[in-house]
């Protein structure tokens, strides 16, 4: 399939459906830990809508009345947890996105799934501003959707280190609290140790007075996905990235619960 995917997910603890606006590897940003070979810069190309619903429900038929639960996922995950924006790249670059939010709601309908589980949008918030993105969110709160919002960093000599954008934090800042105001929204935060050195003191402290700054202007975010390595980069700073003992995502975790927002954590 070109845009629909399966995966057992691990911060889902189920079967994700995915959809991939980017099947050309192409984003706006260019995190260090990602995953995706050969990225490039760059949007989402032409989605063609009828072949992605075409896609996606072929994959559901197999999932819901199929075999595929038995024949592929493992015991303890078999059930259906989402239906995901992902894949490689920022999937709200595609220009078509309010639309595709139609479609698979229409779809979701079709399967009698609205509201039975989870439609999420994982994005690096970019382009949230945008009118046809803030289309979208709200056509998706209506789905019970879940918005997972990447911030890993609240400054900009981090933002620069770990996602290779100079966008600024501040404005970062605007754009979680235009998507809270429209989808339930989740903080996803990637951790890790770069050159064997955990994150400095003052980039931990410059995140947690971020969610204390949440807290304060009681910005309606659900908490905080944190995450670390589970797979490595295929990114050219790969070498110099390794996972975080569990030991000091919980203690990290444990601050932010400390500066006011539930915490998720997966090694």
């Amino acid at each position: 399939m070109t845009y629909v995917y399966p995966v057992v997910s691990r911060r889902a603890g189920g079967v994700s459906v995915g959809i991939n606006l980017n099947p050309n590897n192409a984003c706006n940003w260019a995190c260090v830990y990602c995953q995706v070979p050969d990225l490039v810069r760059g949007a989402a190309p032409e989605i063609d809508l009828a072949q992605l619903e075409a896609e996606l429900r072929a994959l559901l038929v197999d999932i819901l009345q199929g075999d595929f639960m038995q024949t592929r996922v493992p015991e303890g995950a078999r059930r259906l947890n989402d239906i995901a924006l992902s894949g490689n790249g920022e999937p709200t670059s595609a220009k078509a996105f309010p639309e595709i939010i139609e479609l698979i709601g229409r779809v979701m309908a079709d399967f009698n799934l609205v509201s039975k589980i989870k439609l999420v949008l994982i994005t690096n918030g970019s382009l949230i501003d945008r009118p046809r993105v803030r289309a979208g969110l709200a056509k998706m709160a209506a789905l019970n959707g879940e918005v997972w919002f990447k911030f890993d960093s609240a400054t900009a000599s981090g933002m620069r280190a770990i996602n290779q954008t100079r966008l600024s934090p501040d404005k970062q800042f605007e754009r979680l609290g235009v998507a809270a105001a429209l989808c339930p929204t989740w903080l996803q935060t990637c951790v890790f140790a770069r050159d064997g050195k955990t994150p400095d003191d003052a980039k931990q402290a410059a995140y947690l007075a971020a969610v204390t700054r949440i807290r304060d202007l009681s910005i309606p975010v659900q908490g905080v996905l944190l995450y670390g390595l589970a797979r490595p980069s295929l990114q050219p700073q790969a070498d110099r990235l390794s996972a975080l003992p569990a030991a000091w995502l919980d203690a990290f975790a444990e601050r932010i619960r400390a500066a006011g927002l539930p915490v998720k954590v997966s090694l």
